[in-house]
Formats: C-alpha cells, structure tokens, sequence
C-alpha cells in the first residue's frame, strides 16, 4: 500500500489529468465518487498541514514578502482583478461571482505536493497555503458579500469554511503532537495520499457536467475558456512579476493559478447555483492539466540545457 502510493507522486501530474478526463468519460464514476467530496478535502487539507515545518513557518514569518505580501495578493489583490475584469467583459453576474468566489480560495493544497513533483521547492507554496487557509473563513466571506448575489450569508459561509479547515488542523495538530517521528519519516506518504485524494477528487467533481454539457454546449465552453484563461493570467502574472529564480517564479504562478475551489466549493454546499458548479468544475481542468505541460516544458528545458 506505501510503495503503491509512493510510485503516485513521480506520476502526479498526468496522473491528475487523467482523473478529470475520466470523470467525464465515465460519467457513473464520477457520480460514484461524488459524495467523497468533502472528504477528499479534508484529506487533501489535512495532508498539507501534516508537511508544513515548524521552522519553515517561523522562517516565513520573518520574511514579509512571505507573510504578508504573498497572501493578501492571492486571498485579496487577485480576486479582487478578476472580479472586477469580470464586470468589465459584461459576464452575468452568477459568472462573474464563480469566477471570483473560485480566484477567492486559497492555494490548492497539493499545490506543494504538485510543485515537489515537478521538483521545485514545497516550502513555500506550503507556508503560503497554510496563512492563506487561515485568512479564508474571513476574506471569500466578504468578497462574496461585496460582489452579491450568493444564497448563503456571509456569516454562514464563514462558518461552514472555519468548521472545515479548522477540522483539518485540530486533528493535524494531534497527530504532529503525538506522532512527529512517524510523519517526518513517512513525508512521501503523506504526499501520496494527497495524489490519491486529488485524483478521486478530479474525478468527483465531473459528476453531472457532462450532461451539463450536452444541455448547454455554448456555456461549458465558455466556463472552460473563462477558467483555463483566468489560471493562465496569474500563473503568468504570478511568474512575470515577482521576482526570483526561473524555478521560484514558476512556483509563485501555481500558487497564484490553482486554487483550492473544491474548499469553498464544499463550504456553499446547496447555494452554488448549477452554473457555478459548472464553472468550478471547469477550473479543475487547468488546475490538472497544466502541471501535466509544465513539466514537459521543464523536461524540455533541461534537456536544451544538457545539450
């Protein structure tokens, strides 16, 4: 079971898109897997605070740039843009608050296990990850009461989101408590079941879309335009603005594209509307996918570099 999960994370990145081409293929497995939704983040949450460093933490927090820079533009300045560029194009109002409700989450947390993958640094999309969870029961409240139009309070949102990542990090506070020795010895498997977790995930959150689809060819294509872009422009953002090594830079752009959707996503439960859900499903495809031709472009630059 251990070597099997170990052997995931090389594979993480095709195996990621190969869940979300799955789930569409096999609609009955999608739905199969629907219902583990919640859990699957609470894995994938929990598995993040399991691998952060105490040292890389208190590491972080000296450093602004990491402590508060970096997470007021990912839970703040980011969705904020989008939200904003999304009235300006004319979307419908339901879409332009998914957009921004999705841009509102914090880093997807296999963000870190993602860019091990591809062999950057972990450390700091994990740092990162972790301030911005603890930000989230108050900002993706409040940016969804200042755009409107949500069928949840603001109050209850924020509730829902703290009961979830505050869940995650009272058991993940007992289990570093009481078996620090074993995790640090067992990091890989932790990443492992963080894959796992992604992958059932990729392939829950296809459940009902291609029927969606099929009804509204025009729409899904527009939510999968609009999501693959808006990722596109804060990696590329992410990647062109901030400084550092061509690796840190290209760190800071996943953390900046793929969010964790299914988190607030789980916290609206029954208030996201059928479009909403259309369009976080539509943010899993690039959140998936990308890693998948970020890691050929690496292989090819390391290649050229060889040569």
């Amino acid at each position: 079971m251990q070597s099997s999960l170990l052997r995931l994370i090389p594979r993480g990145p095709t195996l990621l898109a190969f869940g979300v081409l799955l789930g569409l293929i096999c609609p009955a497995l999608a739905d199969l897997a629907h219902p583990m939704m919640p859990t699957t983040i609470f894995l994938i949450v929990l598995g993040t605070l399991l691998r952060i460093d105490g040292e890389a933490v208190i590491a972080a927090l000296r450093q602004p740039s990491l402590s508060v820079l970096l997470p007021a533009v990912v839970m703040v300045a980011c969705p904020l843009t989008i939200g904003v560029a999304g009235y300006a194009l004319g979307l419908s109002p339901e879409l332009a608050l998914a957009i921004v409700l999705a841009v509102s989450a914090p880093p997807s947390s296999g963000t870190a296990a993602v860019a091990r993958m591809l062999g950057f640094d972990g450390a700091v999309p994990l740092v990162v990850t972790v301030l911005s969870m603890v930000l989230a029961p108050v900002t993706v409240p409040l940016l969804a009461g200042w755009f409107g139009g949500l069928e949840i309070s603001a109050f209850e949102l924020a509730l829902r989101l703290a009961l979830l990542i505050g869940s995650a990090e009272g058991v993940a506070f007992l289990l570093r408590r009481h078996a620090a020795p074993m995790l640090t010895a067992h990091g890989g498997l932790v990443d492992g079941i963080i894959v796992a977790a992604l992958l059932v995930f990729a392939v829950a959150t296809m459940a009902g879309i291609r029927a969606q689809i099929a009804a509204d060819l025009q729409a899904a294509m527009l939510c999968l335009v609009l999501a693959v872009a808006c990722n596109i422009a804060l990696q590329v953002a992410g990647a062109a603005l901030l400084p550092g090594t061509f690796a840190q830079r290209l760190t800071v752009g996943l953390i900046l594209g793929n969010r964790n959707v299914g988190l607030v996503w789980s916290a609206l439960g029954t208030a996201a509307s059928p479009r909403m859900a259309l369009y976080f499903a539509a943010t899993q495809l690039p959140i998936y996918i990308l890693p998948r031709l970020i890691e050929t472009l690496i292989g090819r630059d390391k290649r050229k570099a060889r040569a």
